[in-house]
């Protein structure tokens, strides 16, 4: 693997779990406004 190879995996695993944060972010949203749809806040 050549140095700017290494680079670009670090730079989409980075990407990678920015993303992964946000869909997590966007689950837990939905969760909680599937619960206040239900009355149960």
């Amino acid at each position: 693997m050549t140095k700017s190879e290494a680079k670009k995996l670090k730079d989409l695993e980075k990407e990678n779990a920015r993303l992964k944060k946000i869909v997590a972010e966007q689950a837990l949203d939905l969760n909680v406004l599937k619960d206040f749809a239900k009355g149960n806040m």
